[in-house]
């Protein structure tokens, strides 16, 4: 290039440089003026909203030295004369100077529509590829104790980023607004407040062509979900949809991201028909049954689901669509984490319903729950507690279960987890065996039958008060089958131990009673009550009794038949 023309060329590009700084100034100029009017406030809210786009995306084109642009000098030239109109507007509005509210309105409402298209033209530009993240300047966070204000015009110029920018610009922006509000509570109201971020972030989980842009969305909204007051706006700026197609449409990451939401969404039940109507239970069922998906997914659809039974129409959709066969099959997954989350539904959603109870037994859940009690097995002690607990929950109200659960074998492991458990499994097993006792007499005999007998005379010594009082509830009901009544005296020192445990004062009342409770069972035969007269701790019963302890009392009647009493009158008076 000669260099005349060289001279020529760069004489002519300051002056645009120079447009575009003063079209920078002007604008920020007037988004400080903005802030002054008290009228006509939501006209202004958004001619501000569209000024500090406009501010951010020119800022970020001057400090690219993109400039030169033709499309960017006859940008600069409209918006100039656009602001100096729109200074000599917002002057009127301070002043209230203006000849009329209907005429300042529309005179509002052409300056909007030229912003909108200035935003639009920039966007335009943007996309042309003059800026790029290698040249772009970024508005720094501001630090620690920085004004609303900055916190404010950062959150702006990372919308505008995420509206005009590039592929890459755009996933910047959207770590960094993700970066904020997981970092600094007061960003989550920002965001909230600043006009558009919410619906961009919407827009964004639509964003299917890159997998990044909607991954980086989907982290944003998880959060901002963090806080139960933001649900609300998220619900309606239209979330739920576009959460559903990431979970059935997006990438591994977007998929589990969408989950996280929706079960932070589903926490409050007026969300669960939403999800609902939008596919959501199909679409979380097909993540269940595809066999590709990872077991983090698998866990995340499981806890939406579990979010939803409450609501009893879509429980029975659910059931229709399949869902008691999916979870019995996924519970006995070799994941964990899968087992755990698939166990935990089937417990949720046969909770306190019958039919359901029934179909998971038709369907072969109470056989692989039990299975999971097999000791052989590799299976966390996390697992077999659940399996446990869900056991109990499905078959214990249902006495044809028992005999099912006995001819698979159940009583045999429950007793293993007893004697051999770790101590957690050990005192559920307690719990379980407790409760199985109380449903039937055919339980009581299969416990007996099984050795259960002196497992819960071992533990009514134990040096939990709750488990010692487990142990006693167990025993009481126990020896109310005769068997296990003859069972129970073949050990000498039983009937001993059950005396000495009801002399300290402290022992709960509760625990005494059914202390005392087996003692009046066994006294039913001749050699329960001789044993309890040679025990040698008959003053502790007389104490009870004196001290009005009705059982106590009940049991002194029983033992003062004409064969004992000159033995306890001697013994007593002694």
């Amino acid at each position: 290039m000669p260099k005349m023309v060289e001279e020529e060329a760069t004489h002519e590009a300051k002056p645009r440089q120079s447009s575009l700084r003063r079209a920078v100034e002007r604008l920020s100029s007037l988004i400080s003026l903005s802030h002054s009017v008290k009228v006509f406030a939501v006209k202004w809210q958004l001619i501000r909203s569209r000024l500090e786009e406009l501010s951010s995306g020119l800022a970020s084109i001057e400090g690219a030295g993109s400039a030169r642009n033709p499309a960017v000098s006859g940008l600069v030239r409209a918006l100039m004369a656009t602001l100096a109109e729109s200074g000599d507007l917002a002057k009127r509005c301070v002043d209230l100077s203006y000849s009329g509210k209907l005429l300042m309105q529309s005179d509002l409402d052409i300056l909007l529509a030229k912003f909108d298209r200035y935003v639009k033209n920039l966007s335009e530009i943007y996309s042309t590829g003059i800026l790029t993240p290698v040249n772009a300047i970024v508005v720094s966070k501001p630090g620690l104790g920085a004004s609303k204000q900055d916190m404010r015009f950062y959150v702006r110029d990372l919308l505008t980023r995420m509206k005009i920018g590039d592929t890459v610009m755009k996933k910047q922006a959207l770590g960094s607004l993700y970066e904020v509000v997981n970092e600094d509570d007061k960003y989550v109201r920002i965001v909230v407040e600043v006009g558009g971020v919410v619906n961009a972030l919407v827009g964004f989980l639509d964003f299917s062509e890159v997998a990044e842009i909607q991954e980086e969305a989907v982290k944003a909204v998880s959060a901002i979900l963090r806080f139960d007051w933001c649900k609300g706006v998220l619900v309606g700026a239209g979330i739920i949809w576009p959460l559903i197609r990431v979970l059935e449409c997006g990438s591994e990451n977007g998929k589990e991201g969408s989950a996280r939401c929706l079960m932070k969404l589903t926490e409050n039940a007026d969300n669960a028909w939403s999800v609902c109507a939008h596919g959501g239970v199909t679409a979380l069922l097909k993540v269940c049954v595809n066999g590709n998906s990872k077991a983090e997914l698998i866990c995340l659809a499981c806890g939406v689901l579990r979010n939803l039974v409450p609501v009893e129409e879509i429980k029975r959709f659910m059931v229709e669509e399949g869902a008691v066969l999916t979870f019995i099959k996924l519970s006995q997954s070799k994941v964990d984490n899968v087992q755990i989350s698939s166990i935990e539904f089937l417990q949720s959603i046969a909770s306190e319903d019958d039919l359901i109870r029934q179909m998971v037994i038709r369907e072969g859940g109470i056989r692989v729950l039990v299975r999971i009690l097999d000791p052989t097995l590799r299976i966390s002690s996390k697992t077999r507690e659940l399996s446990l607990h869900a056991i109990e929950k499905l078959c214990f109200s249902l006495p044809s279960c028992i005999n099912m659960l006995v001819s698979y074998g159940f009583i045999e492991l429950l007793l293993n987890f007893l004697r051999n458990g770790e101590v957690s499994v050990q005192e559920l097993a307690l719990k379980v065996a407790a409760k199985l006792c109380s449903t039937s007499e055919e339980a009581k005999r299969a416990l007996g039958d099984a050795g259960f007998l002196p497992e819960f005379v071992r533990f009514l010594d134990a040096k939990s008060f709750e488990v010692r009082e487990t142990a006693a509830e167990a025993l009481s009901a126990m020896v109310l089958v005769p068997k296990n009544q003859k069972r129970f005296l073949q050990e000498d020192r039983n009937v001993g131990l059950l005396m000495r445990l009801l002399e300290p004062e402290e022992v709960n009342s509760t625990y005494k009673k059914f202390l005392l409770s087996t003692l009046m069972a066994i006294t039913s035969c001749h050699g329960g009550r001789k044993k309890i007269v040679n025990s040698g701790h008959l003053k502790t019963l007389e104490k009870l009794a004196e001290a009005e302890v009705s059982d106590a009392k009940r049991l002194v009647r029983k033992l003062s038949t004409n064969r004992f009493r000159s033995m306890l009158s001697g013994i007593w008076h002694s």
